[in-house]
């Protein structure tokens, strides 16, 4: 799936971490892949998006919230 579409799909999704949530929703439903075809256009977007997002796809639902703060902090 490409992040454009799931983007587009969900037009509810206003910050980066709700978009985090959703795409780690995608990952636990089974999801083999996710394309990162472009940045999301959120004002919380960091600047390591990239990891986030393959991050929390990959960890799912459960990750750990004191990670994501370490990464807000590089």
């Amino acid at each position: 799936m490409k992040l454009s579409d799931l983007i587009i799909q969900h037009k509810e999704v206003d910050t980066f971490s709700e978009l985090e949530k959703l795409i780690a929703h995608l990952g636990e439903s089974g999801e083999m892949f996710l394309e990162y075809d472009l940045k999301p256009d959120y004002r919380d977007t960091p600047k390591q998006w990239e990891w986030r997002l393959e991050g929390s796809f990959y960890r799912g639902i459960k990750h750990d919230e004191d990670e994501k703060s370490a990464l807000d902090n590089q």
